[in-house]
């Protein structure tokens, strides 16, 4: 599989471009071939514009179509910031999967008019397990992310892998380098669901 890699951070020795490092040499050990979409380093503009809303696809959204094009699977990968996407990653959501290109329907969360990739989320998180457990926040991750708008991505089998305790100890964050690469190593082929 030739498998994308989208990274935002603006920090390029951040853990989270560690994660996707390790994610990367998992997939690439598993035989995969590997491409790195780093947002920020390439100063892709995550401003939704009028220049989005026309029929004409700008260019920069054009680039990063073409590098979906080529993906068996799309691993993202951004830090949990307020209960969300930093902005570079909204805006790369947003600009990027564009009505009528990844999706033209609004009652079927499963209908994307994009053929089926792995989708992996790949974000550190401060937190601890129990605590996003017993609040609530997995589960409204997972309803908002992996039912919603992976649907629309077309990503089946599709997989959010919070790792957290992210700016935990040393020890912590070598154990959540080795479940990334894990993630990339162990990542499934596609699935259709449409037949």
């Amino acid at each position: 599989m030739h498998v994308l890699t989208v990274l935002d951070h603006p920090n390029p020795k951040s853990f989270s471009a560690a994660a996707a490092a390790a994610f990367m040499r998992g997939a690439h050990v598993a035989g995969h071939t590997t491409e790195l979409a780093d947002l920020n380093a390439e100063g892709f503009s995550p401003l939704w514009s009028m220049a989005d809303t026309g029929d004409d696809t700008p260019p920069d959204v054009v680039r990063e179509q073409d590098r979906i094009a080529r993906a068996d699977a799309i691993c993202l990968v951004f830090p949990l910031f307020w209960w969300g996407m930093p902005a570079m990653m909204k805006g790369w959501v947003d600009r990027v999967w564009r009505w009528g290109w990844a999706y033209d329907q609004l009652d079927d969360l499963e209908g994307s008019l994009q053929r089926p990739r792995s989708g992996v989320l790949l974000i550190p998180a401060g937190g601890r397990s129990d605590e996003f457990a017993t609040e609530g926040y997995l589960s409204a991750l997972e309803t908002t992310w992996t039912k919603g708008t992976f649907g629309f991505f077309g990503f089946s089998p599709r997989k959010l892998e919070l790792l957290y305790g992210a700016t935990g100890s040393d020890q912590r964050r070598a154990a959540l380098l080795e479940q990334s690469y894990r993630c990339g190593l162990t990542l499934p082929s596609p699935e259709d669901r449409r037949t």
